[in-house]
């Protein structure tokens, strides 16, 4: 388990442990969670049975998390946000940062913009090292059109992780709407040598060609991804700077 899921986790359990009855009709915390990636809706049921039994924090986050697989991200974001500040005063920066990171995710997913923002920038003051939380706040910064602040925190999150090829193609995005196209195929190159099959580096990369009148290399790019890629969000992209139909 990586070190930030280990402080997430032994946050989430710092609350008195469920009754054993209730432990045996749940599981434990890692069962709760393949739960919801299996059958949500019984994840839901079963977790908010394990918190009226003394579940606590683990129960509680396993419950939000379910809301969320089930489409439902509004109410599992503010689940997510008060538990995040009810976890114990000892609780770890980073583990709290987490929480409140997740909360600012589901946010985003509902176009909540300014609640994403504000979460996200409460995750960061706490943890201002995680790259991941910095990229996440890029992607609300890239969503509400301020894309020299998505640079910024991008670039704070690729000096964090360097071998973060997802925040290079994100940073590539951004560099391209400030109007920056050396520094945006920099990135994209840069995205490239480390994982040529990439779909979003491809993407970016033929967006730029385009722009720069390769059409030809546009296109070889954007073939590229719908072969390589049929089924990404990518290649749904790819779809439409070719002109084709989505695929059905």
């Amino acid at each position: 388990m990586p070190l930030l899921s280990r402080l997430l986790f032994c946050a989430l359990l710092a609350a008195p442990f469920a009754p054993a009855a209730a432990a045996d009709a749940i599981g434990d915390y890692d069962g709760c969670m393949q739960r919801v990636g299996e059958r949500p809706e019984e994840a839901l049921e079963g977790a908010l049975a394990w918190e009226q039994a003394g579940g606590g924090n683990a129960a509680r986050h396993c419950a939000a998390m379910a809301l969320a697989a089930l489409g439902n991200f509004a109410d599992a974001a503010d689940q997510l946000e008060a538990l995040a500040w009810d976890l114990p005063a000892d609780t770890p920066d980073a583990a709290r940062a987490q929480v409140l990171a997740q909360a600012g995710q589901f946010w985003l997913d509902t176009r909540q913009l300014a609640k994403a923002d504000a979460l996200l920038s409460a995750a960061v003051d706490l943890a201002p090292r995680d790259a991941e939380i910095r990229i996440d706040r890029a992607m609300v910064h890239a969503a509400a059109g301020r894309y020299q602040d998505a640079v910024i925190d991008l670039s704070a999150g690729i000096l964090l992780d360097p071998g973060s090829v997802d925040a290079l193609v994100l940073r590539a995005s951004a560099f391209r709407q400030t109007g920056r196209p050396a520094e945006a195929s920099e990135d994209v190159e840069r995205a490239l040598a480390m994982a040529p099959d990439h779909p979003g580096a491809l993407l970016e990369r033929g967006i730029l060609r385009k722009a720069a009148g390769d059409n030809a290399g546009a296109r070889a790019d954007w073939r590229a991804v719908l072969k390589r890629h049929p089924k990404s969000p990518a290649a749904d992209a790819a779809r439409q700077h070719l002109g084709e139909k989505p695929a059905r």
